[in-house]
C-alpha cells in the first residue's frame, strides 16, 4: 500500500467543524462504522492525521 497525499478546500467554517468533529469522536464512533478493531484503528490513525495537520493550520479547538 502507498502513501496518499492530497490538498483539499475547506471554508473556514468548514475547517473548524471538522476540527471538532474530529476533536469529540471517540473509539466508539469508530467502532462502530467499522468491520473490526483494526479497521478502526486504522480510521483512528487517519482522522487523527488530519486532526494534526488542521491544527497546524490553525484550526485548534480546546
Amino acid at each position: 500500500m502507498s502513501d496518499l497525499n492530497f490538498q483539499v478546500e475547506l471554508s473556514d467554517e468548514q475547517a473548524w467543524a471538522l476540527a471538532q468533529f474530529l476533536k469529540r469522536a471517540g473509539w466508539s464512533e469508530w467502532r462502530s462504522l467499522a468491520v473490526d478493531d483494526e479497521e478502526a484503528r486504522r480510521m483512528r490513525e487517519a482522522c487523527e492525521q488530519v486532526r494534526q495537520e488542521l491544527t497546524y493550520q490553525g484550526y485548534a479547538p480546546r
